[in-house]
């Protein structure tokens, strides 16, 4: 996907009080840094925030950290928070492929991942959001009783997603399913993202899982 480049963007995620910069160097200090004790629960490749201000909203007592590699994207989030600012939500702008070097063992209580690339060639698939290789990083920094909910609307991608988790000897599945919006019990509480909306006004099924150790 070519991404527009926006002239103000990396300025403006750079300066903005809602990206912190430097993520390397809290590692471990996370709970000082966002001044309470409360769980972090964060979302990889947020996008322009939608889902996750939402949720933070609903939910007061967590704090959320969105991470998003592109500026001209995140752009759009702190556009938003400038906006309407909430103080349990920050932002971090980097690659998710770093996050053991961000985040120490069990500071993360849940993982939120949505709609990500789906990397289709398959000499790529280790940059999937959910390959194992991203596993072990998830692994590396949630707590114990953490654990990752996963959505797309890619077919391919998620049975890739459920075969290495079934394969693993360290996740195993809690739920799943091939059509989100008419499961009574996955949808309780479903929060759209901006694609989601999209992809379901067309017509296409959205599926989710939750996985846990």
């Amino acid at each position: 996907m070519r991404l527009r480049n926006i002239p103000e963007a990396d300025e403006t995620v750079a300066n903005s009080p809602f990206c912190i910069q430097n993520p390397q160097e809290r590692k471990g200090q996370w709970n000082a840094l966002l001044g309470s004790e409360n769980p972090i629960h964060i979302e990889i490749g947020m996008g322009k925030g939608r889902f996750l201000m939402e949720l933070a909203a609903n939910h007061p007592d967590i704090n959320y950290i969105g991470i998003e590699r592109y500026t001209s994207v995140l752009l759009r989030a702190v556009q938003k928070m400038e906006q309407q600012p909430l103080n349990n939500v920050h932002f971090l702008c980097t690659d998710a492929a770093l996050l053991p070097e961000i985040f120490a063992h069990g500071e993360v209580g849940r993982i939120y991942l949505n709609f990500c690339d789906p990397w289709p060639k398959k000499r790529h698939a280790r940059r999937r959001l959910t390959s194992s290789e991203f596993l072990a990083r998830y692994d590396s920094i949630l707590a114990r009783d953490g654990r990752i909910e996963f959505k797309t609307d890619n077919p391919e991608l998620f049975a890739f997603s459920l075969e290495e988790i079934e394969s693993s000897p360290v996740w195993k599945l809690d739920a799943f399913t091939n059509d989100l919006h008419h499961d009574p019990v996955l949808n309780e509480g479903n929060i759209m993202t901006e694609y989601e909306e999209k992809f379901s006004n067309l017509g296409n099924p959205i599926f989710k899982l939750i996985a846990s150790r």
